[in-house]
């Protein structure tokens, strides 16, 4: 079952990915995280990231790394989020990324990917 939709994946020419994203209410990710006051897991924050970069590059990748990780903010049911992802300068498969709800950060990091 897809949790959340992944749409309008884009590479610029910089090859800065970006994707829009759309997390359904349903989602068994919120089936008790919390009870009453549901919230997106962090884990579940990197599999979009992850998703993202996966879909843009049309290769099978794994994580290899996910460094300098920031949860700044909450992510609720029904939330629309951007995500961007901007590779690192001399570091290949390394990816600055951010989560953006309605203009505000609420996640940051590093992922690097290898492909499998």
């Amino acid at each position: 079952m897809q949790w959340y939709s992944l749409k309008n994946v884009r590479q610029s020419d910089s090859n800065e990915i970006s994707a829009d994203i759309r997390v359904l209410p349903d989602s068994p990710w919120f089936c008790g995280h919390f009870p009453g006051e549901p919230i997106l897991p962090g884990i579940a924050q990197l599999g979009i990231v992850f998703d993202a970069i996966k879909q843009s590059c049309n290769q099978n990748l794994k994580v290899s790394s996910i460094n300098r990780v920031k949860f700044k903010q909450i992510i609720r049911p029904n939330d629309r989020l951007r995500v961007i992802a901007t590779p690192l300068k001399g570091e290949t498969g390394s990816y600055s990324f951010r989560i953006i709800v309605e203009d505000e950060m609420v996640c940051s990091g590093v992922m690097t990917v290898t492909i499998t």
